[in-house]
């Protein structure tokens, strides 16, 4: 059996807004979602695993547009041209990712090192101010 939600529900299980929701089905990011006879969305599991992978490409950094280039090859099915583009759009990404994260380890260690420093200095001061 399918389950199927509310766009109300599907906005407080994703933690997008209702009008976000509208949005990306308007711009192509997600599929026509289905409608019951009054004409409310209901969105599926499917929809859902959609919206959440979606979620996690913008949560890393990936752009409206490479995004909307991937739904247009997810949309094409499973023939060896979009399997292929798809494949080399996230390969693309998770370089970038990659580099990235050396970039935020870098700057996590300057902080950690400031932090460290930040703490001798303190036991420093507080040692001056028992004496």
């Amino acid at each position: 059996m399918t389950t199927s939600i509310t766009i109300q529900q599907t906005a407080a299980a994703t933690g997008l807004s209702v009008y976000t929701l509208r949005y990306y089905e308007k711009i192509g990011l997600i599929d026509p979602v289905p409608r019951q006879s009054n004409q409310h969305r209901v969105y599926r599991q499917e929809d859902l695993r959609w919206i959440e992978f979606l979620l996690r490409l913008r949560a890393t950094g990936m752009s409206i547009q490479q995004m909307l280039r991937y739904a247009e090859l997810r949309r094409l099915g499973e023939r060896l041209g979009s399997v292929s583009e798809r494949k080399a759009l996230l390969e693309q990404h998770a370089t970038t990712l990659e580099a990235d994260l050396v970039v935020l380890q870098d700057t996590l260690a300057m902080l950690r090192g400031k932090i460290a420093l930040y703490a001798s200095q303190e036991e420093q001061l507080k040692a001056l101010a028992d004496t």
